[in-house]
Parts: C-alpha cells; sequence; structure tokens
C-alpha cells in the first residue's frame, strides 16, 4: 500500500451511477473523485457494467489505481452501455432484478452517484431493503452540486407526512464529496426499527453478502 493510503473497512462498495455524464463537469470530476477515494482505500468496485457515462469515468478510474472492478449487466444492454473494451470482470445476468441482487450480494456498502431513473430506483430499493431490514449495510447519497436536494427534501417531507419514520430517514447518509461521505458511512450505525427482523428474511438473493455474520 503507498503511503498515505487509508485502509477502510469496506472491502468493496456498489456505486449506481449513469450511463450518461450529465451536462456539466462538475459530475464527472465527482465520478473521478469518488474513484480515486475508492483507491486510495483499497476498496473493490462493484457497479452496473457499462464503459460510458459516469458508470466509464469510475471503472477506468478504480481499475487504472489497481483495484478489483466487477461489472454486473443485464445482456440487453451491453450493446448500449459497453463501448470498446470492457474494464475489470464483467458479469453477464438475464434481467434488472438479477443484476441488483448481484451487486448488492458483493458488495458491503451502496454509492449513488448522480444518475438517472436507473440510478434512483436501485438507490430506493437498497434503502427500502435496508428498512425492511433485509441488509444493514450502510446507503450513500453522493449529493454533487446539491443535485438530490429535491430528493431530500422528498424524504424529509414523507417523515412529516407520516409516510416515513423519522428513524428510517438516518438510513440515507448523504454529503457533498466523496472523502466526506465514506467517511460518514464508515461510521454509520442502524438504529432505526425494522419492519421485519432480519432473521425472517430469506437470504437466497443476497446470500452469504459479507457483513451477515455480524448483523444477526
Amino acid at each position: 500500500m503507498e503511503e498515505g493510503n487509508t485502509k477502510s473497512k469496506f472491502r468493496r462498495v456498489c456505486v449506481f451511477c449513469g450511463s450518461n455524464s450529465g451536462h456539466r463537469k462538475v459530475f464527472s470530476d465527482a465520478a473521478l473523485e469518488l474513484g480515486n477515494e475508492l483507491v486510495k482505500r483499497r476498496i473493490d468496485l462493484v457497479y452496473g457494467g457499462g464503459s460510458v457515462g459516469l458508470m466509464g469515468l469510475i471503472s477506468q478510474t478504480v481499475y487504472d489505481g489497481g483495484c478489483h472492478v466487477l461489472g454486473v449487466i443485464p445482456t440487453a444492454l451491453m450493446p448500449l452501455e459497453i463501448s470498446g473494451q470492457t474494464v475489470g470482470e464483467v458479469r453477464t445476468v438475464t434481467d434488472m432484478h438479477e443484476r441488483k441482487a448481484a451487486m448488492a450480494r458483493e458488495a458491503d456498502a451502496f454509492i449513488a452517484l448522480p444518475g438517472g431513473y436507473g440510478t434512483m430506483e436501485e438507490l430506493l430499493e437498497m434503502i427500502t431493503w435496508a428498512q425492511l431490514g433485509i441488509h444493514k449495510k450502510p446507503v450513500g447519497l453522493l449529493n454533487v452540486d446539491g443535485y438530490y436536494n429535491c430528493l431530500l427534501a422528498l424524504f424529509d417531507n414523507g417523515v412529516e407526512e407520516g409516510f416515513i419514520k423519522p428513524g428510517a430517514r438516518h438510513i440515507v447518509v448523504s454529503a457533498p464529496t466523496a472523502k466526506e461521505l465514506i467517511m460518514k458511512m464508515e461510521q454509520y450505525t442502524p438504529f432505526h426499527e425494522h419492519v421485519a427482523p432480519h432473521e425472517s428474511w430469506q437470504m437466497e438473493q443476497l446470500g452469504n453478502y459479507p457483513g451477515k455474520e455480524n448483523a444477526q
């Protein structure tokens, strides 16, 4: 390990992000920043498998930094999301449900970069799984230049209107920079009341995920 690198409690982090880069350079910069923070901490990457957009930027950054990259992609999306050489290990699956289950199974934590419907859907599913008690892994939101302010405000409104319990609101860890976000996620301790006991879930979809032995 190079001098100055910091060992993290996470071995693998799943990053949800778009196959587009957005209209502003700040989003690409954030993907590069997050990739470099993962490399600095020797954290491997699990992601959606694409080589374009923010997916391509972060995967290439982590791969070039010497960490393992696992991309999970449905066969139908390969012509759309992979351009040129693939990066790291690519695992093909049959559909989006299998993709998300595989990504969740392989990762110790989840981070969402700015993205569209798909990124938000993946983020919300992991938040929901945490609320239900299916997993106890940190879920982070990299709120680049306030991109997710409206979504966070919607969550707050859900609490005010009685649809989200106040404790469950704290499932989402957010920060404007990658370094701050990872530090907050490493300190995360779930304290909300789960909808159902963790032991009651059939865990075939996640398998023996990292940290399961500590979630009993």
